[in-house]
């Protein structure tokens, strides 16, 4: 007889079934996900050390941070470093039981299952913090299904490996550890916010151990939906949704409701500062330090068939400048290579924040505020501005290499599009911003109006060094980096004027020969091949053909006693000196010389000029203290290469004649005008057709040099008294120091004073000018 079975019975039979078949899956399931079978998993290897890319920082002379090399822009921050208002947020928030699971949490993912898939109602998310950091560090496989059940059975697998990584961090790192590694990782906008640290700077200007409880709660509030709760875009939503994260925190008992009443009632306050190359301070620096780390060995099938003197001067630099080429010249011990946008360097600078934005404010205030305006007024109206002394062919080669130099030109030029087709495209009005100093600027201009208008904006360079150490402590390639990013200080090379002119007057010093030393104020000839050059004088000649000084010369940059040292002492050598006091650019010893018309860069000129106040000892300019590993471990150290290029005595025998300049010469406005009673030494100069300004100036504790001018050589002042290096120049050199003197803070002062050398004595005492030759011997010193 057969026994009746109980249905009862049978129904739990297959319910057992059924879960033990569930459970076997799931077993089976995370034994494949955990071999890799059903997609990429974590190694060991690779959970004890995720791999993440970390911006790399660059630090001021007293370790403030000015600005980050990134992919992502993120920087790592310890547990200690957390504020604790953050730290309770965080977990009050997205994991209230953090402390108590393992991973997973089972009671919220079971809310979850049955609120979202029986009830149909919102349950909130149910993934853990260690889970939330396993999507991080191990994004999820985004590959598209095109079926419902696939999508469902592609998901179900992409949370199982979730799961299952997260247990395992929970295995390898402490609960600190996991929260710290989260916070270090998750975005609060794009690759430009990456982690908790740069999330506090950028939103609040602050660091992480000193957030506020308002301040924690939008950043924490920001992980539901960084756009639409961030505090700077959408303070309305970012204020809901930190009453909303500050109540969760009363809810749990990390937060007292007094409190959190009180907190409620402070409105959104947010700095945003987003970082980029674009932002911020020292652009042109920035940019420079990037270049010059990653810079590769020069190789002259590299450069254009005109390009040998660029990579003789590259290859110098590759050979002597350890910054130059530093992440080909530096490898890591498994040979493979440093990058700047993703291993977390650390790069300390000589750069002064405070002088940085001194030099950047004084440029802007002498541009914008007198000489910007008085260049407009000049031109206005003429029909070729602002382009003088060249003909309509020439003014168009100019204007057709411009457009060809253009992001649009390129771009449309990408496309396949014919020239033809291009040069209609730039012909016709459109509305556009353009850059005006008061911002900019909304007009209508056809693209090639636009940068002819741009044409007429003068630029500007500036760089200021320490004279014992050559560490540069303010550095500005030009001005408004967005519009114009070609490097005045490194990068351009123009004619340098006059300020040529102390080393002819120094190799006659080198031989001995006196600053009293009279020769006649008469025009000087040279034979130059077939024809006769005469270098010509400026200006009023009220003492031609009388006696004068070299002092005087130099004082009053005259071209006539330039001349005569060009003729009486060998060109040759002059260049020698030159080479030895840092000057790599090419210099051709001909009469023309003594107008400085060779294209010399501002970095090279200001080292140069360093040499006399460091008592002959030149130093090469210094960029980069060190740079160090993420985990903080120096790997370089860098400091200036010296090189005694003259003796101590002429070294300051040239100081005392530039301080002659100052005091009754061509800088003598630093006087009279901007009242300076401190020591300084001073060159002005300008070129042919006043196309370029420059200045260079000593003090004993810091040189700095200035050059201003058109981006091409025919934009220039028509008259000698508005384009001279005296007033281009001289003026973001005096508006600097005067900024400088006033912040007691730097140390640097105006009582301070040259070095003289010891025992070191000239009778400097002579007349400047005679009618005839002085009875008095002043020819040795």
């Amino acid at each position: 007889m057969v026994k009746k079975v109980n249905k009862h019975t049978i129904y739990l039979a297959i319910l057992w079934t059924f879960y033990l078949m569930v459970f076997a899956f799931v077993i089976t399931l995370f034994v494949l996900i955990a071999k890799g079978r059903l997609g990429f998993m974590p190694t060991f290897e690779e959970l004890e050390n995720p791999k993440t890319n970390l911006a790399s920082e660059i630090y001021t002379d007293n370790g403030d941070l000015l600005d980050k090399f990134f992919i992502e822009n993120r920087t790592l921050v310890d547990y200690e470093d957390l504020s604790p208002y953050l730290v309770d947020a965080l977990i009050a928030t997205e994991d209230v039981r953090y402390n108590r699971h393992s991973g997973i949490d089972v009671r919220s993912l079971s809310r979850v299952v049955v609120k979202s898939l029986l009830l149909g109602q919102d349950a909130g998310g149910g993934s853990t913090i260690s889970q939330q950091l396993a999507k991080n560090l191990f994004p999820r496989d985004t590959t598209q299904n095109k079926t419902k059940v696939g999508r469902a059975a592609h998901m179900a697998i992409v949370k199982f490996k979730e799961w299952n990584t997260a247990v395992r961090l929970e295995r390898s790192y402490t609960k600190k550890e996991i929260l710290t590694m989260y916070l270090n990782t998750v975005p609060f906008g794009g690759e430009a916010v990456i982690g908790i640290k740069s999330a506090s700077r950028t939103f609040f200007d602050n660091s992480t151990d000193s957030l506020k409880l308002e301040e924690a709660a939008i950043l924490v509030g920001m992980l539901k939906a960084p756009t639409r709760f961030n505090p700077y875009l959408n303070p309305d939503n970012a204020l809901k949704r930190r009453n909303i994260v500050i109540d969760q925190m009363v809810k749990y008992n990390y937060l007292d409701s007094l409190v959190a009443d009180s907190v409620k009632q402070i409105p959104v306050r947010s700095y945003y500062n987003i970082a980029g190359h674009m932002q911020g301070k020292a652009n042109h620096f920035r940019t420079f330090l990037r270049v010059s780390m990653n810079a590769e060995r020069p190789v002259r099938s590299d450069y254009p068939e005109y390009g040998e003197e660029r990579f003789r001067r590259d290859s110098i630099r590759w050979a002597k400048d350890p910054l130059y080429g530093w992440i080909i010249k530096n490898p890591r011990p498994d040979g493979s290579s440093y990058n700047i946008y993703r291993d977390g360097l650390r790069i300390h600078t000589t750069i002064n924040m405070k002088m940085q934005e001194y030099a950047e404010q004084s440029m802007e205030e002498h541009l914008s505020g007198y000489l910007q305006p008085a260049f407009f007024e000049e031109k206005k109206g003429r029909e070729n501005a602002p382009f003088e002394d060249i003909e309509e062919e020439d003014i168009e080669r100019t204007m057709t290499r411009a457009i060809r130099q253009s992001e649009r030109y390129k771009k449309l030029r990408g496309r396949g599009m014919p020239e033809d087709s291009i040069m209609m495209i730039f012909d016709q009005p459109r509305e556009m911003s353009v850059f005006s100093w008061e911002g900019l600027k909304d007009t209508v201009l056809s693209p090639y109006d636009s940068i002819r208008y741009l044409k007429h904006i003068l630029r500007a360079g500036f760089i200021a060094m320490e004279p014992w150490s050559g560490h540069v402590k303010a550095y500005v390639g030009d001005h408004n980096y967005r519009y114009f990013q070609y490097d005045h200080v490194t990068q351009g090379r123009r004619q340098v004027g006059s300020t040529v002119k102390p080393f002819l007057y120094l190799l006659a010093m080198q031989e001995g020969v006196s600053p009293c030393k009279q020769i006649p104020l008469v025009p000087i000839s040279f034979q130059v091949f077939d024809s006769v050059y005469t270098p010509r004088a400026p200006g009023a000649n009220s003492n031609a053909g009388k006696y004068v000084t070299l002092k005087w010369g130099l004082a009053n940059s005259h071209n006539w006693v330039s001349a005569w040292l060009f003729k009486n002492y060998n060109p040759e050598s002059v260049i020698l000196l030159m080479r030895k006091m840092g000057i790599t650019s090419r210099i051709d010893p001909v009469p023309s010389m003594i107008y400085g018309p060779s294209d010399v860069s501002l970095e090279e000129m200001v080292g140069a000029f360093n040499t006399f106040g460091n008592q002959g000892i030149y130093v090469t300019p210094v960029y980069v203290t060190r740079i160090e590993d993420k985990y903080g471990n120096i790997i370089s150290t860098f400091k200036a290469q010296e090189n005694e290029a003259i003796s101590e005595e002429t070294a300051y025998l040239m100081i005392s004649l530039l301080k002659d300049v100052v005091n009754r010469g061509t800088a003598g406005r630093l006087r009279w005008f901007y009242e300076f009673s401190g020591e300084i030494a001073a060159k002005t100069g300008t070129t042919q057709n006043q196309s370029d300004g420059w200045f260079m100036g000593l003090t004993p504790q810091l040189s700095a040099g200035v050059w201003v001018g058109g981006e091409d050589r025919s934009v220039h002042f028509d008259e000698l008294g508005m384009g001279a290096g005296g007033n281009m120049a001289l003026p973001i050199w005096a508006n600097f120091f005067d900024k400088v003197y006033a912040d007691s803070t730097l140390g640097i002062t105006q009582e301070a004073l040259f070095q003289k050398p010891e025992g070191f004595y000239v009778n400097l005492d002579c007349p400047d000018v005679s009618e005839k030759p002085s009875s008095t011997d002043y020819s040795d010193f």
